[in-house]
């Protein structure tokens, strides 16, 4: 078979996005030590991950497969609560991942919980995470979420519309509770990421304007109140954000709505919740932040802030969830039909695709692929990794270099697909969504079952 390959580089002609690197890698079989998890190694050529080799967790579990190093979660979780100290509060972002086992692993490592839905804090409460270290999220929180969020006693509960402050208050006086609120303040930030994944700006649906005085006179509804109980202020600029120049003006920013607030009601803001949308690198180009760089940055910031306001220092919150779980996961395909467009690239096609990983084609998303069930000493070829979808846009990976000699039946790993891809995952062209295999020390074990066909059939009742 005749494949497009480039050992010094791109032919002229070949089609390459603006951001592609313009030059293969040196060396197709390393492991880039920021993209993929810390236990990944290659022993024999193979890719290993938690010390298994991966044909057999492909021959076991089947494929497509996330693979989760537990380890490498555990200790991420613990760098961050280790960085911003004892006097901070650091919550896991449950959207980034939620499952029953994930959820056990943080808290042990100290972390609370974030939740944004009524079924992320099912799953949450039935980890057996504690009550009061989980914080309610969402836009548009229905009734029966907040009256389960209120009866459990979650430890906070983020109001984000004025409507929502009315019904938290009716459901709490109904319950006999009174809950802890924050009011999630829209600073008016740019975050410099995806438009989608940016949520500071005014022209978007979370939470008060600060440019309008909406979020002063969310406080003044929330104080007047005396079912609820003033908490603090939360603000969340976006998501996979690298510099972190927009968390410092958006906390300046927050802290002088703590002013106003201390100098109009007399009443001291005593949390402040940062939020998250740590970027983490998913490919060699991603600069990612050092958390113990970020802890420092944010704690000093926000002491200097409040030193000239004349204001106590509140507790610093924040709420990772890509830079916990993401470089955690690989996900596992085997390779199918392989296609070579003459002069432009190979199309290497895998057993999933954007049913399991719909980031590239929503955000644009980029990659790092390798070869994972041997190594290969064959010239790379420019490829894309697409999936079986029945969609011109189902790409996996968009570039990468490949080795040209790759073949039917060869294993490819996706590094640093722990968030959102199976968060995200669908039924699309009805397959069944992959499974979640969590390793450890040489163990393997399912944490998510694969679905089955006779799940999807099971769902259709008519």
């Amino acid at each position: 078979m005749s494949r497009v390959a480039h050992p010094a580089g791109p032919r002229h002609g070949d089609v390459l996005p603006a951001d592609h690197p313009p030059t293969p890698p040196a060396d197709l079989n390393a492991l880039h030590p920021a993209i993929w998890p810390r236990g990944a190694l290659r022993v024999g050529g193979v890719l290993t991950l938690g010390g298994i080799d991966v044909r057999d967790l492909a021959a076991r579990f089947g494929t497509p497969a996330l693979i989760m190093d537990e380890a490498d979660v555990r200790g991420r979780a613990r760098e961050y609560v280790d960085a911003f100290g004892g006097d901070a509060q650091v919550y896991y972002a449950s959207k980034a991942f939620c499952s029953r086992a994930v959820l056990r692993w943080v808290t042990e490592e100290g972390l609370g919980v974030d939740v944004c839905t009524g079924g992320e804090l099912a799953v949450a409460l039935s980890a057996g995470v504690d009550p009061a270290l989980i914080t309610l999220h969402g836009n548009n929180k229905l009734p029966a979420e907040i009256e389960r969020a209120v009866s459990a006693g979650v430890g906070h509960i983020v109001v984000d519309s004025y409507e929502e402050i009315a019904r938290l208050a009716y459901h709490a006086e109904a319950l006999g509770k009174r809950p802890r609120v924050l009011v999630r303040v829209t600073t008016g930030v740019e975050a410099h990421t995806h438009e989608f994944m940016a949520t500071a700006h005014d022209d978007q649906k979370f939470g008060f304007s600060l440019a309008s005085g909406a979020a002063d006179e969310a406080v003044r509804r929330v104080l007047a109140l005396p079912q609820l109980d003033f908490a603090g202020l939360h603000s969340h600029i976006g998501s996979q954000i690298f510099d972190t120049g927009g968390f410092e003006v958006a906390a300046h920013r927050v802290l002088e709505l703590a002013g106003r607030i201390h100098a109009e009601h007399g009443v001291h803001v005593a949390e402040l919740d940062l939020g998250g949308g740590f970027g983490i690198a998913y490919v060699p180009e991603d600069d990612a932040p050092e958390v113990k760089d970020l802890a420092s940055s944010l704690r000093s910031i926000v002491a200097s802030q409040c030193l000239v306001l004349g204001i106590p220092v509140p507790r610093l919150t924040i709420e990772p969830g890509r830079a916990i779980v993401g470089p955690s996961t690989v996900t596992l395909y085997e390779v199918g039909t392989i296609k070579d467009v003459d002069g432009i690239r190979t199309y290497v096609s895998v057993d999933g695709g954007m049913s399991d990983n719909v980031r590239t084609a929503l955000y644009d998303a980029s990659y790092t692929c390798a070869l994972a069930s041997r190594s290969s000493a064959a010239p790379p070829m420019l490829s894309r990794v697409v999936g079986r979808h029945c969609e011109s846009g189902d790409i996996v990976v968009k570039d990468c270099y490949l080795p040209s000699d790759l073949g039917p039946g060869d294993l490819l790993a996706v590094a640093a697909t722990g968030a959102y891809c199976r968060s995200l995952a669908s039924n699309y062209n009805h397959l069944p969504r992959p499974g979640v295999v969590a390793v450890a020390d040489g163990a393997a074990r399912e944490i998510v079952r694969r679905e089955t066909l006779d799940d999807l059939l099971r769902l259709d009742v008519g």
